[in-house]
């Protein structure tokens, strides 16, 4: 059986980056949440924003993510899942999903200062580099800034700390 990296923290805090970084490292298949909502997604994007037509899409690529990514790890392949993971709930059941087909899961926490992670925000829409898939507002990061839910103790416990 495969390994699933799950990769988390608040907007700006590196995931992406990391990610990209992981994936290289163990060999991995990696899975971008970012970049799957702009290419499927991106031109049909709602001129006002709606968290329930994004959220109802979110969830689309999650289980079209998941089906391939379970696949891989059933094969013996490594995943590594850069999905945001936002919330307690979202991460709870990828770790329930792993656990469920027998692969090894391991939890990557990334963090920075809030000014440091607005910065950087910043600076991607602003450079466009490899980690940019679309442009976060001031809008957007104050939105996700307080919707994100922090690692439980217990996450922290089964995680490294990046």
């Amino acid at each position: 059986m495969g390994k699933i990296h799950l990769v988390l923290g608040p907007q700006g805090s590196g995931k992406s980056t990391y990610a990209l970084q992981l994936a290289q490292q163990e060999s991995a298949v990696r899975f971008s949440i970012d970049e799957w909502m702009q290419s499927l997604f991106g031109p049909d994007l709602p001129k006002t924003m709606s968290l329930p037509w994004i959220m109802e899409r979110v969830q689309r690529c999650e289980a079209r993510i998941w089906a391939t990514a379970s696949q891989i790890s059933q094969a013996g392949g490594v995943v590594v899942l850069d999905l945001s993971f936002v919330k307690l709930e979202s991460r709870n059941n990828f770790r329930r999903l792993a656990a469920d087909i027998g692969a090894e899961v391991q939890l990557h926490v990334l963090d920075a200062p809030y000014a440091v992670r607005k910065e950087r925000v910043v600076k991607r829409n602003r450079e466009k580099g490899e980690t940019f898939a679309f442009e976060v507002t001031p809008m957007m990061f104050d939105f996700m800034e307080n919707e994100f839910q922090r690692p439980t103790e217990e996450e922290l416990s089964l995680a490294s700390i990046v």
